[in-house]
Order: C-alpha cells, then sequence, then structure tokens
C-alpha cells in the first residue's frame, strides 16, 4: 500500500525517452507486455502491506522484520532503477525487460514458498532488483515502439490500465488474504510473470542505443547509493547496531556525492538543481511521498489489528484516493494551464496534511463512512491536485535533452522517500508506543507475570497477544498513541512540501537550463 500512489513522472520518461526504432505495427504487442509486466510491479506494491499483519501472525514476525520485508525490496528497487534503465539502452530494451520479469517472476515463487521471514526477506530484495530492470524497461519499451504521434494514446493507455491494477490490487490481495493465504500475494505474479515473458520473447521487438557507451553504466554510483541507503535504514530500523550501520551509509553516501561530482556520466546529474523549480519539486516529492508512504505503511495494521477490519475491506478502504486521483489527474494537469504550477504545487500538500490530520483524531471503532472516509477522500483530493502539477513542473524545469534523466530522478526520489521514510517514522510510532505502554501498565498496577507477558512481546507491536482485557486494550491505545504520533509528523511533511514550492517553485521557466546537466 505504500505505492498505492504511483510515483510521480512513469509518464515523462516515456515522453522524454527518444525512440530508436519506431515499430507502431508491434505497438499493442508491447502495450500489453508492458502493462502486464508493470501491472506485477503496482499489485505488489499495494497489497504486500495489507498481507503484513497475516504475515506477522503466520510466521510469529517482530515490527523490524515485517518493515524489512517492505524494505529490502524497496531499498534494491530504489537504488538500482536508474542504472536499470540503463542497461535496456546498452544490451538491448526486451532483453532486459525480460530478464527483470523472468526474476521478478521467480523471486515471488521464493516468498510464496518463505518458510521464515528471513527467506521471505531475502526473496524480496531479489524482487526489488527484478523491479529495478522490469519497471524502467517497460517505459523505455513503449517510447521506443511509438512514433511521436502516437506516443500521447500510448501513454494513456499505459497510465489508466496501470491505475486500474493499483484499484484492483489492494482489494484482490485483502481477498486472497481472508480466503486462501497471505501466500497467494506473490503466488499471482507467477502466471502473470509466465504470459508477459512469452509475449515478450514472441512478439516485442529488441531495440537499443547502437553508440550507447559502457561509461554510461554508473556501477560506482550504484553501489554506494544502496550501501548509503541501506545502512542509513539498518541504522533507523537495527538500533543495537545503530552506530557502526549509520557511520557505514553516512560515509557511502558523502562517497556517493564525491563520485558522482567527478563522473563522466553520473546517474546524479548534480547540475540540474541549478533549476530552483527542478529542486523545489524533488524537495516536495521528498517531504510529500515521504508522509504518504510512512502513514500507509501502518495504515493496514491499524484497521486490521485495532479497528477490526477484515483483510478485505482493509485493501478496499483506500479505493476514494485511488480513484479521485484517476478522475481527477486530467483536471488537476489544467490547473497548471490555468494558474501555473506554483499555486496547485502549494495548495496540494496542505490539503493532504488536512487529511493526515483528520486521520490523527481518529480513535477505535465507529463506522468507515463516517471515520476514515472522510479523511481518505481529503488525502485523494489532496494527492490529485498535486501529483500532475508536481510531473509538469519536473518536465518543464530541464531542456528537453535532460528531461528523461531529470524525471528518473524524481521517480526515484519519491522512491527512496518511502524507503526512508517507513523506517524514520516506524522509529518514532515504536518509541511512543513503549512510552505510552510502560504508563499504561503502571496505571493498571500489572503484576510481574503480566509485564514479562508483554515485554516479551514489545517488538511485535499491536499484535502481541495477552489474555488479560485491561492490557490488550493498553497495547491498542498505545499503538494508537504512536500512530497518530506519526501522523503529525506527516502534516510537518506535508506543510513542508507545500513550503519548499512556495519559496523554490516559479510559474515561469527558467531558460538556462541546457547546460544543466554538466557539473
Amino acid at each position: 500500500m505504500t505505492n498505492i500512489v504511483k510515483p510521480p513522472c512513469d509518464e515523462g520518461v516515456i515522453m522524454a525517452t527518444s525512440p530508436v526504432h519506431q515499430t507502431s505495427r508491434c505497438g499493442p504487442w508491447v502495450l500489453t507486455a508492458t502493462i502486464l509486466g508493470s501491472s506485477m510491479a503496482f499489485i505488489d506494491g499495494t497489497v504486500v502491506n495489507v498481507a503484513l499483519p497475516a504475515l506477522q501472525s503466520a510466521l510469529g514476525a517482530t515490527v523490524s522484520e515485517v518493515q524489512w520485508i517492505v524494505e529490502s525490496y524497496a531499498l534494491l528497487l530504489a537504488a538500482l532503477l536508474l542504472p536499470g534503465g540503463s542497461l535496456g539502452d546498452l544490451y538491448g530494451r526486451r532483453k532486459i525487460f525480460a530478464t527483470g520479469v523472468f526474476v521478478f517472476g521467480l523471486a515471488s515463487t521464493l516468498c510464496g514458498l518463505a518458510p521464515n521471514v528471513s527467506t521471505l526477506i531475502v526473496a524480496r530484495a531479489l524482487q526489488g532488483l527484478g523491479g529495478a530492470l522490469l519497471v524502467p524497461g517497460s517505459l523505455s519499451l513503449i517510447s521506443a515502439s511509438f512514433p511521436m504521434e502516437e506516443r500521447g494514446r500510448a501513454i494513456g493507455t499505459w497510465s489508466g490500465f496501470t491505475a486500474i491494477t493499483a484499484a484492483i490490487g489492494p482489494v484482490l490481495g485483502g481477498w486472497l488474504i481472508q480466503h486462501a493465504s497471505w501466500r497467494w500475494v506473490f503466488f499471482i505474479n507467477v502466471p502473470i510473470a509466465a504470459v508477459v515473458l512469452l509475449l515478450t520473447l514472441l512478439r516485442v521487438p529488441e531495440s537499443r542505443n547502437p553508440g550507447q557507451s559502457h561509461d554510461r553504466l554508473d556501477w560506482p554510483g550504484a553501489v554506494l547509493a544502496t550501501v548509503g541507503l541501506g545502512g542509513i535504514v539498518f541504522a533507523l530500523i537495527e538500533p543495537s547496531h545503530s552506530l557502526i550501520a549509520g557511520a557505514a551509509g553516512v560515509m557511502a553516501a558523502v562517497a556517493f556525492v564525491f563520485t558522482e561530482q567527478h563522473s563522466r556520466a553520473p546517474m546524479l546529474p548534480f547540475g540540474l538543481f541549478r533549476s530552483r523549480n527542478f529542486t523545489g519539486a524533488n524537495l516536495l516529492t521528498l517531504f510529500l511521498y515521504a508522509a504518504f508512504a510512512g502513514v500507509l505503511f501502518f495504515f493496514p495494521l491499524n484497521l486490521i489489528q485495532i479497528q477490526g477490519y477484515s483483510a478485505t475491506e482493509a485493501g478496499a478502504a483506500l479505493l476514494p484516493l485511488i480513484l479521485l486521483i484517476f478522475f481527477l489527474s486530467r483536471w488537476s494537469g489544467g490547473l497548471v494551464e490555468r494558474y501555473g504550477a506554483k499555486l496547485p504545487l502549494v495548495l496540494g500538500p496542505l490539503i493532504t496534511a488536512v487529511g493526515f490530520a483528520l486521520l490523527a483524531a481518529l480513535g477505535i471503532g465507529g463506522s468507515y463512512w463516517t471515520t476514515f472516509f472522510p479523511a481518505v477522500v481529503v488525502l485523494g483530493l489532496g494527492m490529485a491536485v498535486s501529483v500532475a502539477p508536481l510531473t509538469t513542473t519536473v518536465m518543464n524545469s530541464v531542456s528537453r535533452n535532460h528531461a528523461g534523466t531529470a524525471s528518473g530522478i524524481n521517480n526515484a526520489v519519491s522512491r527512496i522517500a518511502g524507503l526512508l521514510a517507513i523506517a524514520v517514522l516506524g522509529f518514532v510510532l515504536i518509541s511512543v508506543f513503549n512510552r505510552d505502554l510502560d504508563r499504561r501498565l503502571d496505571t493498571l498496577s500489572a503484576s510481574p507475570e503480566l509485564r514479562q507477558e508483554i515485554d516479551s512481546q514489545r517488538l511485535k507491536l499491536a499484535a502481541i497477544q495477552t489474555t488479560n482485557s485491561g492490557a490488550r486494550e493498553a497495547v491498542a491505545q498505545s499503538f494508537l498513541a504512536g500512530y497518530r504520533m506519526l501522523l503529525w509528523v506527516a502534516v510537518a511533511l506535508s506543510i513542508a512540501g507545500s513550503l519548499s514550492a512556495a519559496i523554490l517553485v516559479e510559474n515561469r521557466v527558467q531558460a538556462d537550463l541546457d547546460v544543466a546537466g554538466k557539473g
């Protein structure tokens, strides 16, 4: 569910890429293969969070292990997304896309068969590797297979179908969890992967950039980005190892900046940030998508473990948000033409902040329609106002020959924001939960035996099992206290995103960006 709102600039990556072979007669097959392939990643990104409560119960997972189930996937996907796109240009887009589909399908099988949490975490990391090849590969195949005059319709078709899968995914996943097993959340990818592979190998033409140089593959940057992000995330999720992991992560991040500044073909050209609009749009993306990912990671845990929702009901809870973004995307794109980029990018995050505040005001119980539904509608409106203008701002903030790189960077920023947010906001929730639970157990005058029972399960948070009704209520209220604090942090992050747009984004595009990709 953390990826229930598609990262910005997916369509921008397609529009910005110069096609090498315009083979529109193969277009329907290319669209079918790329839509199905992308759907695997989108479905997986939206349904896994719905499965987390069932996973935690079935495998006896702690909250940190549950975080790693999501983070191991997100880490590899975020760090390797940009070099994954370059591999297709160099070795063949069809070949790299097919490789990504195969790896993703194989990893999904391993996830479904995982006998324990450790195996599942490793298999999820392998899924992230497959996704890093699959996601940019699907976008570049569309670009290479349609002439410019047909790409608009192809983009609309791809975007529409992927939006539908984002809506169906959580509901379908919840139904499978409730009526079959959490393992089917992963097994569902296997037949899709088989069909996509068959279509790709039989019907999708190969394309590559003949003059592409191996120097375009920034593997030192990719490795340092992975180590840097991994170290920082590990330090936040595993506090007992925070000093060593955090130091390693920070040093790798510093080395990454140095390497990118001196690379002939950096995956992150810092020169692009000379554009105020590009910098403002990426800061907004970082803050807004961090808030969203952090909140939505724990949202199903609250619905299922605290509010008593079924997995299917939890999967359907965010449908209004998805539908609002889908139906209002054309309208919100028109806001830029009518008012410029600044106004919607300032107002959108503020509306989103109101949605988070409405969620923070909720307690336990009550009808969905009078509790979560109004908040979800406001969140959907806020994101709908933000996403399309955000993509337009990124695309218009640099010269056309840098638009593909700019889109890829913004896409990666949204994923990195989610990766870091789950770790940081998880730390916030756990800290508040433990402090509040201690206070409530003191008020209960809990016996030493009851305290020992609770303390031995603290790392499970809301999944703590106890027969003592008072202790169970204390656990539920403590989790809610932690989740409320997380929501108020999300409010602050959304406001910070709005301020980034207010200070940095200008309605008039700067004209000095032909050299922005240098240095």
